[in-house]
């Protein structure tokens, strides 16, 4: 099996738009669902033929920013001082003491006005939002994104669309497309069972749907995707519709592109996270934790590793473990994320996986002279299995990629492993009589499986 095995060949472009991680937020353990899901849908559409372009839309304008304004305007009171660095990631502290304090009506008060003089243009709030927004993309660039291997093609901000999103719904209103109630224009969708869906408010703040308006428009004409994939939680589902439906009613070419992605919430074993509330799983401190849960288990196999290499495979570990537990269940599942079991290295993990992996290349590693490949004439239970299994590889790739589920490709990887291992249990290899043919079922069994983990967007290690 060449490492080519199961490419696709369809033609077309496919715009996919995820991770949506807003500035002055924390990043926690509820977004590594989304750009988990995101990286592999596009790999998997990548693998199918397709040019992907991938895109990330992200939230910088609007009332979290400005209580996170509010805050950093009153850190002392707030029990807190900058960092040196990690600026970004801190932010996400300072929303949450801030949200908690706008909970007093005199503080909520001061956040609205930090709010309207910040839309308005001041000077002194627009110096300190761009200067801590990009506290809060250096922490993106520098450790998200390399983290979960996305390189985006291009970043949409709200800050970019808002103003020409209020020019079109104000458009829509003049062409008595939209209308006025109550003073904010709205597009009446009762008929398709869809409400009202309101585009501009009555003060002319711009709220998601005016945003969105102009940015179908950009996506559409930067690149001209056949396809537009926003890959979005489904507590959105219904906005979706009601956008999708707009944009099919204003600007069918367009709206004809458009798909919503929908995938269900990730909790806590302790609950839902809310960013307000200050009660979220942030990324770096489950990462840490993990990564330290995996240093140990590489030790207590191989304590000579070197530090250097144990910091690296420890980590390489634990982002498989978080990934794989991010995706192995369909989209429309709700995750309890479990740390001690998502790094386990049995049972249904990345690391499993991984380990699977290594054990192979050791097993290739110790094999000495290529012998003439002779296949015997009686394959054992395992062998067939394990066969049958590597075969199954394209076709999952392909129903993955219609239903927009790489957990049929995790549930797939889990089961070639489970093969192989039972394979290699029942059946002795090296010095075998059918030695050549295992050794080629163990390299096929090893390209499939990285083939594979590559499309959920783990890295294999050759030794662990």
């Amino acid at each position: 099996i060449n490492s080519n095995y199961g490419k696709g060949k369809e033609k077309g472009k496919i715009l996919t738009e995820f991770c949506h991680a807003n500035t002055h937020k924390a990043f926690h353990i509820g977004h590594t669902r989304n750009i988990t899901l995101g990286e592999s849908i596009s790999r998997v559409l990548e693998f199918q033929g397709y040019k992907v372009i991938r895109t990330n839309f992200q939230g910088d304008v609007g009332m979290h920013i400005a209580k996170t304004l509010w805050g950093l305007k009153h850190l002392k009171e707030l029990g807190l001082e900058t960092p040196k660095e990690n600026k970004g990631n801190w932010l996400g502290i300072v929303y949450a003491k801030a949200a908690n304090a706008g909970k007093d009506e005199s503080i909520a008060e001061e956040i609205n006005l930090i709010n309207q003089k910040l839309y308005a243009g001041d000077k002194e709030l627009t110096k300190l939002w761009k200067e801590t927004r990009q506290w809060s993309i250096d922490y993106f660039e520098k450790v998200v994104y390399p983290d979960f291997g996305v390189k985006f093609d291009r970043f949409y901000f709200e800050s970019e669309v808002e103003k020409k999103g209020s020019k079109i719904a104000k458009a829509l209103l003049e062409k008595g497309i939209a209308k006025r109630s109550q003073g904010a224009i709205i597009m009446d969708l009762r008929k398709y069972n869809l409400d009202i869906y309101l585009i501009l408010k009555s003060d002319n703040t711009p709220l998601y749907s005016t945003k969105d308006l102009y940015l179908a428009e950009l996506q559409n004409k930067e690149y001209k995707p056949d396809r537009i994939l926003h890959i979005v939680a489904s507590e959105q589902n219904f906005y979706f519709q009601q956008l999708i439906k707009t944009l099919e009613i204003t600007k069918p070419e367009i709206g004809n592109k458009e798909e919503h992605v929908s995938y269900e919430l990730v909790i806590t074993p302790t609950g839902k996270m809310a960013s307000r509330e200050g009660i979220v799983a942030l990324y770096e401190d489950t990462i840490k934790k993990i990564t330290k849960v995996a240093k140990k288990n590489l030790l207590s196999r191989n304590n000579k590793i070197p530090k250097k290499e144990l910091e690296k495979k420890a980590k390489t570990i634990a982002l498989a473990a978080i990934k794989y537990s991010m995706i192995s269940q369909g989209p429309n599942k709700t995750i309890t994320f479990n740390e001690k079991e998502a790094i386990s290295f049995e049972g249904n993990t990345g690391p499993y996986l991984q380990y699977s992996y290594a054990r192979a290349s050791s097993i290739l590693k110790k094999a000495k002279g290529k012998k003439p490949l002779e296949i015997p004439t009686n394959l054992t239970k395992e062998e067939l299995q394990l066969l049958s299994q590597i075969s199954k590889f394209p076709v999952t790739v392909e129903q993955a990629s219609k239903l927009m589920n790489p957990a049929l490709i995790a549930n797939y990887s889990h089961q070639l492993a489970q093969y192989f291992n039972e394979f290699y249990h029942a059946n002795p290899v090296i010095g075998s009589k059918e030695e050549s043919f295992r050794l080629k079922l163990i390299d096929a069994f090893r390209t499939t499986l990285k083939n594979a983990l590559y499309l959920l967007g783990i890295e294999v290690m050759e030794e662990m």
